[in-house]
């Protein structure tokens, strides 16, 4: 039976609390005195959530209070040491804030968590990591191999020893990780992985849908009430998906996945949610023996050949986050000798290279019914935007007519069905940071081409606006 609400009395200028009605409160304001009725909330209900990031809260719930009058949480953040990780999280750590990392088994997870705790603990202070995968002997030898001072990377001999603030502990049972942490009191927490922690007071089996739910809501708790910053590894499933029930994502503060090729060192992290940045930042890594290594000049690691002019390749750009990334797009147009004509990319969508192609049968006389066609974007990276359509299809026209461009040239635009060229956002900054990089013709949509030349008259003949695909082939072919 539900306990029933009792009634006090409060002060709406000081907050004073009174069990009866008084004319005149402590605080000296007259008639002042609001009744409210509140219910009584044991402590130890596991299943509420504190009251934000400072974990102030009371055992008394259904009392709001008035927005203007709700003074800012800590925002404070922790620096991980690790330049691409602080850009993804938004400038560093929240500190209570819950951030669940995901991506496939090797890819580099484990390393970067043990590099970021290690820089913690050598500038805040304790850091516990929690494996319930590996034991600690095997924790023992990654640090071994990537902790250490960044600037003594290539110079393993020198590197300092790893910092007496970084604790491990080989444990899945979640009422043991609780009685750590508050011998420990940790300024960070790391649990790989969620899918191996359990707690005694369900009986299901560790990684099922009832215990990551349950698990979830105790770290929850932890790093709201005591103000830790807290990463938790999650599984993915075969289709690249996060593993386990929905729940934990609306849960936590942040996800981000850690993906990569096997075959290239490249490593992309990215955010899909961020209550504390935005989402549309990545970091790019490279992975390495000693561990992984920041990439600061990511077009630089994709355009290997780029002054090279080459039929089939163009090279094209994304703006990711605060800073344009350049790629190059490879494509190879071949008879087609039995069958149907085969239609293979990678890194690029594959619903989208059949749209494109379709717009070149149609707009520019382009006959790929007996064509194989293969498209790939050098480097291992998956671009989501549509800005790489029209390095799509130039790249498509240059195999086929074996044409290569006769200076160095750079294309952004979106096709349309029509054959139109929509515009895309901040072509003004991939434009300029094309230039910088020595491009002499930048190929765009007749929109973004005014605006850059409205907000410069510098290099104002390198930028190509065409108004529909027909266009950006016969700049691209002069």
């Amino acid at each position: 039976m539900a306990k029933k609400p009792k009634t006090v009395f409060v002060c709406q200028e000081c907050g004073y609390e009174s069990p009866k009605w008084m004319g005149q409160c402590i605080c000296g304001a007259w008639s002042s005195m609001v009744e409210e009725k509140v219910v009584e909330i044991t402590q130890n209900d596991v299943r509420r959530r504190g009251s934000g990031l400072s974990g102030k809260s009371t055992n008394r719930g259904g009392r709001p209070s008035q927005l203007k009058n709700v003074g800012s949480a800590n925002r404070k953040r922790l620096d991980t040491g690790i330049g691409e990780l602080n850009r993804v999280l938004g400038h560093g750590m929240v500190k209570g804030s819950l951030t669940l990392i995901s991506g496939e088994p090797g890819i580099g997870k484990s390393t970067l968590i043990i590099q970021a705790a290690e820089n913690i603990a050598r500038k805040y202070g304790p850091v516990l990591y929690v494996s319930g995968e590996e034991s600690e002997e095997q924790i023992k030898m990654r640090a071994d191999r990537v902790c250490g001072e960044i600037k003594n990377l290539n110079n393993r001999e020198d590197a300092e020893n790893i910092s007496d603030n970084l604790f491990v502990l080989a444990e899945t049972n979640m009422e043991n990780i609780m009685a750590v942490c508050e011998t420990v009191k940790p300024e960070f927490l790391i649990v790989d992985s969620i899918q191996t922690m359990y707690t005694q007071d369900l009986d299901s089996a560790p990684g099922s849908v009832s215990q990551v739910r349950a698990c979830g809501n105790i770290l929850m708790q932890i790093g709201k009430s005591e103000s830790i910053p807290i990463f938790i590894v999650a599984h993915v499933t075969k289709s690249g998906e996060l593993a386990g029930p929905k729940i934990v994502e609306h849960l936590v503060d942040c996800v981000l996945n850690f993906a990569g090729e096997r075959d290239h060192e490249i490593r992309i992290l990215r955010a899909f949610k961020n209550r504390f940045g935005t989402t549309s930042e990545i970091g790019a890594f490279r992975m390495a023996e000693e561990g992984l290594i920041e990439i600061e000049n990511l077009s630089g690691s994709f355009l290997e050949n780029a002054d090279e002019s080459t039929e089939g390749s163009v090279i094209t750009a994304v703006y990711e986050g605060s800073r344009p990334v350049f790629l190059e797009i490879q494509a190879l147009v071949t008879p087609a000798n039995v069958g149907f004509a085969r239609r293979t990319a990678v890194g690029i969508d594959n619903q989208r290279l059949s749209m494109i192609l379709a717009v070149l049968e149609k707009k520019q006389g382009i006959n790929l019914l007996n064509q194989d066609v293969y498209v790939n974007v050098v480097g291992g990276i998956k671009p989501d935007s549509t800005s790489v359509d029209l390095g799509v299809a130039l790249a498509v026209y240059s195999s086929m007519r074996g044409k290569a461009p006769a200076k160095r040239t750079a294309a952004i635009g979106e096709v349309g069905l029509t054959g139109d060229l929509r515009s895309v956002s901040s072509a003004e900054k991939i434009a300029a940071e094309a230039l910088r990089l020595g491009y002499e013709r930048i190929i765009m949509p007749l929109k973004n081409a005014k605006a850059v030349k409205a907000s410069s008259d510098k290099d104002k003949g390198k930028i190509l606006g065409a108004k529909n695909l027909h266009e950006a082939v016969r700049f691209f072919a002069e």
